[in-house]
């Protein structure tokens, strides 16, 4: 059986325990048959992360001293806001390998936040920690500023990435997801044949 190992790198307290019910539910629907070894996410300070390079030096390098004796792969998973996911990813990917040259380490962003995913495929999400039945996909997700707000509209209390976060993340069709560009860009680096050749991507 193909085995994989990923280290995450987190900025939110809700990815910590969503992203790996996300990258599982990713293999299970599109390449079955993967044995996945998900190290706990690390969570980090985007801020300092981004611009701080002894920090990001720091946290990258305790990811890859977890990933590199299983031949695993550090997968950084940061929102992007309004960046440019062109711009901000390749310099992320240089920062890193700056870091140490052979390490494998795959960037996704997500645009502008990991909750749009759940709004690109919102009608997937009925009934799911209280949404109601009759939720539809809001035009142009990616257009609107404040998905966790968008969501909070529609639960009976304010969203709550702790709470809600990894519910929603169990309960997205992911083939409705992949309409958004930035979760398409995850799924295919994470199943991607490269992943298991290659040292970045």
């Amino acid at each position: 059986m193909t085995s994989r190992v990923i280290v995450p790198i987190v900025e939110g307290h809700g990815e910590v325990e969503a992203l790996p019910v996300l990258i599982r539910r990713i293999f299970q629907t599109f390449r079955p048959g993967v044995s996945l070894d998900i190290n706990p996410p690390t969570r980090v300070k985007v801020g300092s992360f981004l611009r701080d390079n002894d920090y990001f030096h720091k946290y990258v390098s305790l990811a890859d001293a977890k990933a590199a004796p299983r031949d695993g792969v550090v997968l950084i998973l940061l929102d992007c806001e309004d960046d440019c996911p062109s711009r901000l990813g390749p310099d992320l990917i240089a920062k890193a390998q700056a870091v140490r040259t052979d390490l494998r380490c795959v960037v996704a962003l997500a645009y502008r936040e990991y909750e749009t995913w759940f709004l690109t495929a919102a009608d997937s999400l009925r009934g799911c920690a209280g949404l109601p039945m009759t939720l539809s996909r809001p035009p142009c997700p990616e257009s609107i500023r404040g998905a966790k707000e968008w969501l909070g509209r529609h639960l009976p209390a304010n969203y709550d990435p702790i709470i809600h976060q990894a519910p929603m993340s169990a309960c997205l069709d992911l083939h409705q997801a992949r309409a958004n560009a930035s979760l398409s860009r995850l799924v295919n680096k994470l199943i991607g044949s490269h992943f298991s050749l290659a040292k970045s991507s």
